[in-house]
Formats: structure tokens, C-alpha cells, sequence
């Protein structure tokens, strides 16, 4: 079985991760299915990909409906006589249904991500619905719940949630944050690590600094922020220094392997206001950090209120500043929440669950092949 991969995404982000790991995990429980990456050149990812092993072809397109994109696509399919390819972002599907108009390409697999919905109007709904495409992999059920009003075949749906890689990393070569960004001992770190989207409302991640530090006079917290600078950053730096919080805040740019350093946050907290279910959240469970969310997309599923985590509204700063202070004063309860979580984790959402149901999905397609 010969898999093509495509995505036309610049950056590193959550679903790059997944590809990577589900290549991986691919590799490990079925040696015999061939993976191959089609991604931009000189992108974020394609330099992660040079270092993962991972068999990997680039293109270089100058916008998003580039043809060469498409051409390279048939390219491989002709090469390597690929028998599915599994579309990871939205951009990618478009290319590869301009592709498939000049050329009859294999079947298409879908993943879907984020819990947008998919828009009503007439060219939208033509591509989401292409007849090429003969499964969708949600990543929650809030996706498939939402993805389904708009999809003509429901049955095409299915859900499988991302997980993370539990076979474990040597992190011991990262850096200290608190050295390494002259953050003071005794300070307490709130982490974060999402790219500067506006999905990720890092807007309500400085409200919440702001109403501990200045609102409620607690001075000894320091909130960090790892993810890929965008044209988003600089009124997140604009409003850092505005509020006075730059001895407060840290932003980062992107850190590679960032996930090594979530050991360091004494807090895991993720303000988004649109999401499937970040992989932040899955790696701060296996790294036994406790995590406080807004409640939205998928990551209720995941976390139970009170049981494993705590959940906030979407964008209100108090309610997770409340959360916050609650949590670091009760160890008890820190613990309860990193215990149930780092079982949930094994036991659920692993890579390795992800690839086998993945792995399944292909299968059912080909009809066995």
C-alpha cells in the first residue's frame, strides 16, 4: 500500500505534527505501507522533515493555486503508483482536486482538523464534497458533529482523535527558560504553546496575565508563550507593552521540540477560541502538567471539568485567572488532575491508536488491498 501525504502548509503546527507521527507509527505497525510527504520547500515543515527519516518530496509554488503544486502531485503518482493520497489542510485539497481534473488520480482521504465550519457557499461545498474523497478523519466529535451539517454522505465521516507519541523522548538537552529568558526562581510559569493565529485568542492569554499581575496585585507569575511569529504578533507585543507586561510575558518565536520544555510550566493554559484538540494539551498530560482550557472544539471530550483539568468560557480572562489560582493552591488537586490525565493518555490517545484506526480507514477504502 502506497500513501501519499500532501500538505501545503508553510508552518509547524499541530497537524504537521500529526503527519509526522502518523507516518512514523505507519512505519513501526505496518512496514509494508509506503509513506510519502508532498510539502512546501524551505517551509518550517520541510525542515523538520529533513531530520525525521521520513520520505519526503517538496515543491516551490509562489502562490497558493500554484500548477506546479499540481503537476508535482501527478509527478508522484505516476512514479511511485500511489494508491491513496490523504490530504491534510484545506489548501492541499483544493490543489489536489485541480489536479485531479488533469489528470485521475487515486482516491482521496481527508483530515479534518478544526472545527470551522465548512461555508455554504457553492464552491466550498463542490470541494468537500468531491467525489474523490471517500472518508473524512475528524479529529473530535465536535469536528465530525460540525463537518457533518454540510457533508452530503455522513457515513464518510469518522472519528479519531490525534493522541501523542507516549513511547517517551530524551528531553535533557533543552534549555532553561527561566535562565534562558531571565525569568526570576521563584516565579511560577503559565505556558502556552500555539502559533500566533487567531484561533488561539492569545489576546485573552495577556488578559489573563494582566487581571493576576495588575488587577489582583500578584506579582510572582511569569506567562510564556512558544509558537511561530505572524502578522498577528506585533499587537500582541504592542498590548504586552501597553499593559506594562513585559516583565511578565515572554513570547518566544518558535522553540524546536517545544514540547520538551512543558516539564518547566508549573501550568499548562490554552485560551483558544476555535479548536479540533490542540496537541498541546495531549503533551501536557504526558509531561504530568496540569492544564487549564476555554472549553471549545473538541477539548471537552478530553477534559472532564473538575475531574482532570478545569474548562473557562471562551475568552473569559477572570473565570481561567480564577481556575489558575485555585489549582496551584490545592496540591491535592494538581495531582488528582495529572494522575487521571497521564492514564487517559496511555489508554486513549496515543499515536499508535491514531495510526492503527488510520491504518484501518485505508484499508476499508481500498477494499482490502
Amino acid at each position: 500500500m502506497k500513501i501519499l501525504h500532501i500538505s501545503a502548509v508553510k508552518s509547524w503546527g499541530g497537524g504537521e505534527n500529526h503527519i509526522e507521527n502518523l507516518c512514523n507509527e505507519l512505519h513501526q505497525i505496518s512496514p509494508s505501507t509506503q509513506n510519502t510527504i508532498l510539502c512546501l520547500k524551505n517551509g518550517l515543515f520541510y525542515k523538520k522533515l529533513q531530520n525525521s527519516g521520513i520520505s519526503f518530496e517538496t515543491v516551490t509554488i509562489n502562490f497558493k493555486m500554484d500548477l506546479r503544486f499540481c503537476f508535482k502531485l501527478i509527478e508522484i503518482c505516476k512514479k511511485q503508483k500511489i494508491d491513496l493520497i490523504h490530504i491534510h489542510d484545506s489548501t492541499a485539497l483544493t490543489l489536489c482536486i485541480m489536479a485531479d481534473h488533469l489528470y485521475n488520480l487515486p482516491s482521496f482521504i481527508f483530515s479534518k482538523k478544526t472545527t470551522f465550519p465548512i461555508r455554504s457557499r457553492r464552491q466550498t461545498l463542490y470541494k468537500y464534497n468531491y467525489r474523490k474523497i471517500k472518508k473524512i478523519l475528524c479529529v473530535s466529535e465536535a469536528t465530525k458533529a460540525i463537518t457533518k451539517t454540510n457533508v452530503n454522505d455522513p457515513n464518510l465521516l469518522v472519528s479519531i482523535y490525534h493522541g501523542t507519541n507516549v513511547k517517551g523522548y530524551n528531553s535533557n538537552n533543552t534549555i532553561d527558560l527561566k535562565d534562558q529568558f531571565n525569568i526570576e526562581a521563584n516565579k511560577r510559569i503559565i505556558g502556552n504553546i500555539a502559533n500566533h493565529n487567531w484561533p488561539k485568542d492569545l489576546d485573552t492569554f495577556i488578559k489573563v496575565a494582566y487581571n493576576l499581575v495588575h488587577e489582583r496585585g500578584i506579582k510572582d507569575f511569569h506567562f510564556v508563550q512558544i509558537g511561530n511569529y505572524t502578522t498577528e504578533t506585533p499587537a500582541l507585543i504592542e498590548k504586552i507593552e501597553r499593559l506594562n507586561l513585559s516583565d511578565y510575558i515572554t513570547l518566544t518565536n518558535v522553540i524546536p521540540n517545544a514540547s520538551f520544555l512543558i516539564p518547566q510550566f508549573d501550568i499548562s493554559l490554552v485560551t483558544s477560541k476555535s479548536e479540533g484538540i490542540p496537541q498541546f494539551i495531549y503533551e501536557s498530560f504526558l509531561n504530568k502538567v496540569p492544564v487549564i482550557s476555554t472549553d471549545v472544539g473538541g477539548i471537552s471530550e478530553i477534559i472532564a471539568h473538575g475531574i482532570n483539568g478545569f474548562l473557562a468560557p471562551s475568552g473569559n480572562y477572570e473565570v481561567l485567572a480564577n481556575h489558575i489560582l485555585e489549582l496551584l493552591n490545592n496540591p491535592e488537586l494538581i495531582e488528582r488532575f495529572i494522575t487521571i490525565s497521564y492514564k487517559n493518555v496511555h489508554e486513549k490517545y496515543t499515536t499508535e491508536m491514531m495510526a492503527t484506526k488510520t491504518l484501518q480507514e485505508y484499508k476499508l477504502v481500498l477494499n482490502g488491498k
